[in-house]
């Protein structure tokens, strides 16, 4: 592992309220000088909010890995679309009321034969 890489040993998710528990429940959960590694989105979180958690998370050093609910990552497609750095590494999850639609099934399949 590279010098560069070897800090980056968080888990940063943004999701709704069930992935944060389940994940927190699971041990991610980090609290340090005020800033967490999670953000629970709900029907009253506004865009920019995500956004911005979006670009702390991909900005640390110390996070190696952001999920984020594939329903959520929608609401700020093009910044997710933008986003092309190895590290973080960014992975779309479903949850429990948004699960995978077909149409993404069908793009990560085109996608995988290109």
């Amino acid at each position: 592992m590279t010098t560069a890489f070897k800090d980056r040993n968080l888990l940063a998710v943004i999701g709704d309220e069930d992935t944060i528990t389940g994940l927190l429940l699971a041990g991610i959960g980090q609290v340090e000088h005020g800033k967490k590694n999670f953000l629970v989105v709900d029907s009253k979180t506004q865009v920019s909010t995500i956004e911005g958690a979006f670009q702390e998370y991909t900005e640390r050093k110390d996070i190696a890995v952001l999920l984020i609910n594939q329903h959520v990552a929608e609401k700020i497609r093009p910044t997710v679309d933008k986003y092309q750095k190895a590290f973080p590494a960014l992975l779309e999850i479903p949850s429990k009321d948004h699960p995978y639609g077909q149409s993404f099934l069908v793009f990560c399949l085109v996608n995988s034969f290109i």
